[in-house]
């Protein structure tokens, strides 16, 4: 499975079949919250990271992983939980994401790019 970035919305089935693909039930995302965009498809959220610095021009500090279980509703669908999270340097001590600001970013991009 080849890491994709998203810039456009795309269907909650297509979502599952990545799914399917890599991990069963969930796939793995990178989210940049100022250029609202994401990665998906990678096995680590480091790779989707990566990919979009070194392709979209993201700054580190802008990017968040996140977990996306596409037959999840509500809370259940997205889950703030990555290594690349730990950003002591910005203020995030943990795998998730403590700012509710940058979390209420990340969920509104989640709802504009992905059909739900």
């Amino acid at each position: 499975m080849e890491i994709r970035v998203v810039k456009n919305l795309i269907s909650r089935s297509e979502l599952k079949k990545i799914a399917e693909e890599r991990f069963g039930d969930l796939v793995k995302a990178a989210v940049d919250i100022e250029q609202k965009i994401m990665a998906i498809g990678g096995e680590l959220h480091v790779d989707e990271q990566v990919l979009l610095i070194e392709q979209e021009n993201s700054k580190q500090q802008d990017v968040w992983g996140i977990n996306i279980y596409p037959d999840g509703l509500g809370e259940d669908f997205i889950q703030f939980d990555s290594m690349i999270n730990l950003k002591p340097s910005f203020g995030n001590r943990s795998r998730g994401i403590d700012n509710q600001e940058i979390r209420e970013k990340v969920m509104a991009i989640v709802k504009e790019l992905i059909q739900i």
